[in-house]
């Protein structure tokens, strides 16, 4: 756990300017848009997702219906 906060903290600005540039030339400028749109709308879902299941008041599954193993 050490060596990942490490990593994290040696990112900084031209690490992140550099991560932009190689994004911008993997993907160009037209289609990043469209990939961020669709994120977006991704994390949206989850969300919902995430809202409605606390709204149903975190209900458990049926452990009832358990298969038994033969041996």
């Amino acid at each position: 756990m050490m060596s990942l906060s490490i990593f994290l903290g040696m990112i900084g600005a031209p690490q992140i300017i550099l991560i932009v540039i190689v994004i911008l030339l993997i993907f160009g400028g037209k289609k990043i848009p469209e990939l961020m749109r669709g994120l977006g709308s991704g994390i949206k879902e989850f969300k919902d997702a995430s809202k409605d299941e606390e709204e149903e008041g975190n209900v458990k599954p049926d452990t009832s219906k358990h298969v038994e193993d033969k041996k």
